[in-house]
C-alpha cells in the first residue's frame, strides 16, 4: 500500500510507528507476519499460505492501512438523537447528553478523541486519528440510549435503520 505524502513510517521489530500532519500512532503487529518499507510503500508479507498466516496477513494489512490512514487524514463517525427534546451539547471538550433521563449524562473523551456538536444539537460527530478509539467511543455512545423499535427513539449512526415493529395491535370486540 503507498505511503501518502507528510506521513512517516518506521518500524523497529513488529513495532510500527507512523507519524503525520494529524498525529502519531504505534502499534505491535503479529509476531509471523513481516512489514517493511520500500521506497513509498509498504509491503506486508507472510511465511506461509497457512490458514493462520492468511489470517493474520489480511488483518495486520487492514491495521496498518488504519494507521496511515488516520494520521494522515483522521476519521470521523456522525451519529444522530430521535426523540422529543432530547440533545447534545458540547461543555469544553465533553459531550452532554439530554436523552431523557432525569439526570443529563456527561461523557468525557479519551485524549485523542474530539467531539463536534451541530447547531440543533440532533446531530454530532466524533473525531480521531485512531479507527478503533472512535468506533469504540461511537458504540459507547449508542449504549447510553440505544435506538428501540417500536418509536425509534435513541442514539443511532448516521444513517442506521432501525426495524421498526407494529406494537400492541389493542383489544378488538
Amino acid at each position: 500500500m503507498p505511503i501518502p505524502k507528510g506521513v512517516q513510517v518506521t518500524i523497529e521489530g513488529n513495532r510500527l510507528i507512523a507519524k503525520g500532519p494529524k498525529g502519531e500512532l504505534a502499534r505491535d503487529l503479529p509476531e509471523p507476519i513481516q512489514v517493511r518499507v520500500e521506497g513509498d510503500q509498504i509491503v506486508v508479507t507472510r511465511p506461509s499460505d497457512d490458514r493462520v498466516h492468511r489470517s493474520l496477513h489480511g488483518l495486520t494489512r487492514a491495521l496498518v492501512a488504519n494507521m496511515i490512514t488516520g494520521v494522515h487524514e483522521g476519521f470521523t463517525r456522525r451519529m444522530e438523537i430521535e426523540g422529543v427534546g432530547w440533545r447534545a451539547e458540547a461543555q469544553g471538550p465533553n459531550l452532554v447528553l439530554m436523552v431523557g433521563y432525569s439526570h443529563p449524562v456527561e461523557i468525557v473523551p479519551p485524549p485523542g478523541i474530539t467531539f463536534q456538536v451541530d447547531k440543533g444539537g440532533r446531530t454530532f460527530s466524533i473525531s480521531g486519528i485512531d479507527k478503533e478509539l472512535v468506533g469504540e467511543m461511537a458504540a459507547r455512545i449508542r449504549r447510553v440510549r440505544p435506538p428501540e423499535p417500536y418509536k425509534g427513539k435513541g442514539i443511532r449512526y448516521e444513517g442506521e435503520k432501525i426495524r421498526r415493529k407494529a406494537g400492541k395491535a389493542g383489544k378488538v370486540g
